[in-house]
């Protein structure tokens, strides 16, 4: 008998219907991964399981006897309690837990205080007469075993250590069904690999519990679950396997069902041609077709189309210099911790850097250094020219919350200006899948991956050439992660990434870089797959100061193994008809060769250096008339009060742009070649 099942579900929300006289059923021992678009009701699907929310028609059927218990995405733990009294929560008996918690925490630091022992001694009494001393010995067991400190208060945790705790409550309850909405958001690499052991081996787990997870990773996907089961237009479609079963399974039902629908839809037209032919076809009508027709009709009425994709494009405005930053022997403190330590790194143009490391490792510091936002403490930091930024923060910080989504994209105006491309806001809103009714809907009301998918919007809207995303994949649906993936494979600019997501990492990056802790950070080509074969055998970095030593006789091997891997990025680059690949595989190249000798520095003459000198305060110049002549073509009085002279002015600005990119290619040149 199945633990939990759904029999011809149906929940709605307003008009909209989450599920649409849908089945579904849970075996004990199975791991479900349950995957959707964003705003399909995933999370409402799981409060509807758990019993927290009730169905609108259909019936919820329960084992006799069995658990539930359910992980939030973002949990509510009260910040005043310690980790023990937040896992003990909701047990019989948590008052006498945390009481014996809090005694046993006072005998650590009293030692053998008479006062302390007795006190110890009272919460076991109280704990063996109330008959929870099992509850409490399963919270502490649970403690130990995730790695939490018991009187730590929960206010000071970080994101990771709170989800650790929320799922120890959740577990010391002994579920028979545990159900996690988005799990690995705020985790690190360590902590996703120790979560996906811990439910696939399921230590202290009762006898044929199961599990049912929400989430966008594709790798966590791959590695837990057993079955997918895809919410989609209100209807649950099973798939038995991993995520990759799922994908093949999907592309042919999907082929299928337009095939199915192309020959409806064929024979509705013929039938609509019949019924209005005229006065003897009408004499002759079947009283059976024209029901038949009426039937049609409303299926097709009723037959939801799947919800299209993301259209995902970004303009990356004029080309930066080749050298985007370069930091050398930068070394950063806060306190006594070293955060960056004597680090060498340089970044250029079409790189496709991630920076990764486990929460707290200072990954938003070295952006931080990178961009020129924060000084280090020893080293320099230079910068190249013609950058323009665009910065995706996880915290959404750049969205308030009570605009509107219309003011948001486009604040005062009706179209965005994307490159050249002059579209309506609704238009734009369209394309990132929101309705026109929703345009004048304040951003409160979205959910997380639709804030997600509005601050992609914000952020592609205007020209950049350096992307800036700081953990972009959070809440985005799997469909919507793969466009943002093809498209930044196809992008020409720059990009810097932090990302806890392996599948996004390995799909997009040219390089990585990695903290290995006390402020060291090795580079390494290629993603997080590349990162991982290396740390099991030889590293090979990029960094020729960084503390890396190879063995004898592998120095020369990993010259070459570096050099044949730039020759092919570089290759790749080239067939792809763009310079990201090229530059990611020059890059890789240099990682070989960072053993080598740098090249000599080349003595300009003195007509050169007096260019070299002049060319960035030009550059500046050149800059801020191009800011001033777009500001001054996106201006609608502009056009209302000058239209004769827009002509001129959009020529203007061409000519510009084509003077501002000659002028950072020869800087580009001369800094090479003088070695800067």
């Amino acid at each position: 008998m199945a633990l939990l099942t759904l029999n011809d579900a149906s929940l709605a929300f307003g008009h909209w219907p989450l599920l649409d006289h849908t089945d579904f059923s849970l075996e004990a021992g199975e791991r479900v991964g349950l995957i959707g678009r964003n705003g399909t009701g995933k999370s409402s699907l799981l409060r509807v399981l758990v019993g927290d929310s009730a169905l609108d028609d259909g019936q919820r059927v329960v084992q006799s006897g069995a658990r539930i218990a359910l992980v939030a995405q973002e949990p509510e733990l009260d910040p005043e309690h310690t980790a023990a009294e937040a896992v003990a929560a909701g047990l019989p008996g948590a008052a006498l837990i945390t009481a014996y918690e809090s005694a046993l925490a006072a005998l650590d630091t009293a030692h053998d205080d008479p006062a302390a022992l007795d006190r110890l001694s009272h919460a076991q009494a109280a704990l063996e007469a109330a008959g929870a001393w099992g509850a409490a010995h399963r919270v502490e067991a649970w403690l130990g075993r995730l790695g939490i400190a018991a009187g730590t208060k929960v206010g000071s945790m970080s994101g990771g250590q709170r989800k650790r705790v929320a799922l120890a409550q959740a577990l010391v309850a002994e579920p028979d069904v545990l159900m996690l909405d988005e799990p690995t958001n705020h985790l690190d690499f360590a902590a996703i690999a120790w979560l996906e052991q811990l439910l696939v081996e399921q230590p202290g787990f009762p006898p044929g519990f199961s599990l049912v997870f929400v989430t966008h990773d594709r790798r966590f996907l791959d590695k837990v679950a057993t079955r997918i089961v895809e919410l989609d237009r209100g209807k649950l479609a099973s798939f038995p396997g991993n995520f990759d079963a799922y994908r093949r399974r999907k592309a042919d039902m999907r082929e299928a069902e337009a095939l199915a629908n192309a020959r409806f839809d064929k024979l509705l037209a013929q039938e609509e041609v019949w019924i209005r032919k005229g006065v003897e076809a009408r004499r002759t009508r079947s009283v059976g077709r024209v029901a038949r027709l009426v039937e049609m009709r409303k299926e097709r009425a009723d037959r939801r189309n799947a919800q299209g994709n993301v259209k995902l494009s970004i303009e990356s405005g004029e080309r930066s210099g080749k050298r985007v930053a370069e930091l050398t022997g930068v070394t950063k403190r806060f306190g006594e911790r070293t955060i960056v330590r004597n680090l060498d790194l340089a970044l250029m143009r079409g790189d496709k850097l991630g920076i990764l490391g486990d929460n707290g490792a200072g990954k938003t510091t070295l952006l931080r250094l990178i961009l020129g936002e924060l000084a280090p403490d020893e080293g320099k930091v230079k910068l190249g020219t013609g950058l323009r930024v665009a910065y995706f923060d996880q915290m959404r910080a750049a969205l308030d919350l009570e605009k509107s989504l219309r003011d948001t994209i486009a604040p005062g105006s009706d179209y965005v200006e994307i490159g050249t491309e002059r579209k309506h806001v609704m238009s734009y809103l369209g394309d990132f899948l929101f309705a026109p009714a929703r345009a004048n809907s304040p951003v409160k009301s979205l959910s997380g991956g639709e804030r997600n998918r509005l601050l992609l919007a914000r952020l592609f809207a205007q020209p950049a050439n350096l992307l800036v995303l700081d953990e972009p994949t959070n809440d985005l649906d799997i469909e919507t992660l793969e466009l943002l993936e093809e498209l930044l494979l196809d992008y020409d600019g720059t990009v810097l990434i932090v990302s806890h997501d392996r599948a996004f990492i390995d799909e997009v990056v040219t390089q990585c870089v990695l903290a290995e802790g006390d402020g060291r950070w090795s580079e390494y080509v290629g993603g997080w797959a590349d990162v991982e074969r290396a740390r099991g055998g030889m590293v090979v970095t990029a960094d020729p100061r960084a503390d890396k030593t190879l063995a004898p006789g592998k120095a020369e091997a990993a010259t070459k193994a570096g050099a044949a891997q730039g020759g092919k990025g570089a290759e790749a680059g080239a067939g792809n008809g763009g310079s990201a690949g090229g530059a990611a595989g020059n890059a890789t190249a240099s990682g070989g060769a960072a053993g080598n000798a740098a090249r000599p520095r080349v003595k300009l003459s003195y007509k050169e250096q007096r260019e070299l000198d002049t060319l960035p305060a030009g550059i500046e110049a050149m800059e801020a008339e191009q800011t001033r002549l777009q500001a001054m073509l996106a201006d609608p009085a502009t056009y209302a009060s000058r239209a004769a002279e827009i002509p001129a002015l959009t020529a203007e600005l061409s000519a510009l742009g084509e003077k501002l990119e000659a002028a950072i290619t020869r800087w580009a040149e001369l800094e090479e070649r003088a070695g800067g």
